[in-house]
């Protein structure tokens, strides 16, 4: 169980914060900081944090995944909530069992979510079953590792904006070839859109390839 000071809430409504504020720091007995998707790095390093919530609602994906990242290299048993995880949208790529504590839904009252995040503070997590199914140890794990060296070029040429016939001349292979490569690549990183394919990229293949 870790010691609950400053909550931050990764957030642009302020409506749900007041809302949040109004329940929360009476319910855990913390103070809840309010942090723009832009500026939550920077409250992370001059806040004793020891929860982030991210409403998903009105923060990018993509730099929900980034701030994440974050977290896990730089704050030590930091743990991140997701608020209004999409349903429509796979973004299992979000999980993380190193930093991933709680995921809830649109549709998830606030009592409900409260008395998970009880749990959350004794050290258990709360993740819908759906997207844990498939996963091991209860998330789905990164397969960076599991890339094949024609798969990562495809994934850098991506980052680079290249179309799958620009990257099927690249390599001098034919376009459904490529697009072989991104549906293996896609289910190995457990994402289902280029862009979300992308995001994965921009944080994972620079550490891959180094």
């Amino acid at each position: 169980m870790f010691k609950v000071t400053h909550w931050i809430v990764v957030s642009r409504s302020q409506l749900l914060t007041d809302l949040l504020e109004s329940r929360w720091p009476q319910e855990f007995l913390v103070k809840l900081n309010r942090a723009q998707p832009e500026a939550a790095e920077k409250m992370l390093a001059e806040t004793d944090t020891s929860l982030v919530v991210i409403d998903l609602a009105s923060v990018d994906i993509q730099l929900a995944y980034q701030l994440q990242k974050i977290v896990e290299r730089q704050y030590g048993g930091l743990k991140v909530v997701f608020l209004h995880f999409p349903k429509q949208v796979d973004a299992r790529f979000l999980l993380n069992p190193n930093v991933t504590a709680g995921v809830f839904y649109n549709d998830v009252s606030l009592e409900v979510i409260g008395k998970a995040l009880s749990q959350v503070l004794r050290g258990n997590t709360s993740i819908p079953a759906e997207l844990i199914a498939n996963s091991d140890n209860g998330y789905l794990i990164e397969q960076s590792d599991n890339l094949t060296i024609r798969e990562r070029e495809v994934l850098q040429a991506l980052l680079r904006g290249s179309t799958n016939v620009d990257i099927a001349n690249q390599l001098f292979v034919s376009e459904s070839t490529i697009k072989t490569h991104l549906y293996r690549a896609f289910r190995k990183i457990g994402v289902s859109s280029r862009g979300q394919a992308i995001a994965w990229a921009q944080t994972h293949l620079h550490e891959v390839c180094q």
